[in-house]
């Protein structure tokens, strides 16, 4: 067994987490007072074109770049002439430019306005140099539209946008519905298609369980599309080969999208679609789809499932993390694509000693999702309180051995948000 060593982490071939002298500490983003929203729902993007270069984002219109790795992050507000509202979503194409997704308010009054979630905004820009654009935009048409993600395709560079449209947000008027929409750039987002209904069920517009949300997308091997999203207690896949869309359930999800876990008063445990496109990868074209839940023996689980035929069938869900009774929550899911390894961030509350300490993990796997291994990541334990909300997800990204999740924390009275430098050296060809 060959070892190298790395000034961040050092990680064994076969994909076991070795600590060793210089461990790596978590790496502070930013950090703000704890308004009920403020600093939350980081995304986070590795430059496929220069591993050097990581982007991030948070709520509301926060954007930070590194060019160092993530050691080292600079922070800018971003505008735009549709508004910045939150729900920010990083992707990083291979020509190296980045996309900036996220909600409207085109008069920037906020709730006030009826304009606010009329439409999907995405800013780009070329490189750390470069500014942001004032943005394309998906089809206004009178509804609202939430809970966005994208996609992008690494063999001809589309980009896949899937999110949640509401006939009027927030209301219990049965005769107002969820649904999940698609649409796709194939310009680099200068401009986007007419959105597709691709969910089979309706939801309500309560913003719970009964509505239709969670729509990630991912690209597979042969160009089809996989949207996983949940509904009424289960985890469901819309699929597209061709012009055909086709719904599936893939798992019951027995508490629901929407948890709760003390301090967080509201936690989703939607589901993260990927799919592995390492070509030297024994599970190549293998679609993932990971989501939290809760039950009576094991408290908050992360769980997962995979498909190796294109998603006509799935494994039964199993287990992420090995943490006992211990709750774990709050997960998002990646995979490298130079190497098919898997990469999954999440909260835990193993080995606390009050009900709120939380602390955050990592955990990885090289074998398919088999077997995982788990590092908790965090430099010290946080309290969050159910007075400030934590943010709907955090998020993890990887590329050539480079992994960057993050997440947020609440403190001493300040939110903030975090990364973690693990260089990841993993050799397909043991």
């Amino acid at each position: 067994m060959k070892i190298k060593h790395f000034s961040t982490l050092t990680v064994l071939l076969f994909g076991l987490f070795l600590p060793t002298v210089g461990l790596a500490q978590a790496v502070l983003i930013h950090e703000g007072p704890a308004y009920q929203t403020g600093i939350c729902e980081p995304s986070i993007s590795v430059d496929p074109t220069n591993t050097q270069n990581v982007y991030a984002a948070s709520v509301l219109n926060n954007f930070y770049q590194s060019t160092d790795g993530g050691l080292h992050w600079t922070q800018k507000t971003i505008s735009s002439p549709y508004g910045v509202w939150g729900d920010p979503c990083l992707v990083t194409d291979f020509k190296g430019r980045t996309y900036f997704f996220h909600l409207s308010d085109p008069e920037g009054t906020n709730w006030n306005s009826d304009q606010i979630l009329d439409r999907m905004v995405c800013q780009t820009k070329d490189g750390p140099n470069d500014t942001f654009n004032d943005g394309s935009f998906t089809a206004v048409n009178g509804k609202k539209h939430d809970k966005e993600w994208t996609a992008v395709n690494p063999k001809n560079g589309a980009i896949a946008l899937s999110w949640t449209q509401f006939d009027r947000y927030g209301t219990d008027d049965p005769e107002c519905h969820s649904r999940i929409l698609f649409s796709e750039s194939r310009n680099q987002g200068e401009s986007w298609s007419t959105p597709e209904e691709i969910s089979s069920f309706l939801g309500n517009c309560i913003d719970d369980d009964g509505t239709a949300e969670g729509a990630v997308p991912a690209y597979g091997t042969k160009n089809e599309v996989y949207v996983g999203w949940a509904l009424d207690q289960s985890i469901w896949m819309s699929i597209k080969n061709g012009k055909r869309w086709e719904t599936r359930p893939i798992a019951r999800q027995e508490a629901g999208w929407t948890q709760s876990y003390t301090g967080f008063n509201r936690c989703n445990g939607m589901p993260v679609t990927v799919v592995d496109h390492c070509k030297d990868s024994p599970f190549y074209g293998r679609v993932y789809v990971c989501w939290g839940d809760q039950n009576k023996k094991f408290g908050g689980e992360i769980y997962f499932a995979f498909s190796d035929d294109r998603g006509k069938n799935w494994s039964d869900p199993k287990r992420i993390s090995q943490g006992g009774k211990s709750d774990q929550f709050l997960p998002w899911l990646t995979i490298d694509p130079t190497t098919g390894a898997l990469f999954a961030v999440y909260y835990d509350r193993r080995e606390t000693a009050s009900p709120t300490e939380t602390n955050t993990y990592l955990a990885q796997s090289t074998d398919g999702g088999a077997h995982w291994s788990e590092l908790k990541i965090n430099n010290a334990p946080f309290y969050p309180s159910d007075e400030f909300f934590m943010g709907d997800y955090n998020h993890i990204s990887a590329h050539g051995g480079i992994v960057r999740p993050i997440w947020t924390e609440l403190r001493d009275g300040k939110k903030s948000i975090w990364t973690y430098p693990l260089d990841f050296k993993f050799s397909i060809h043991q």
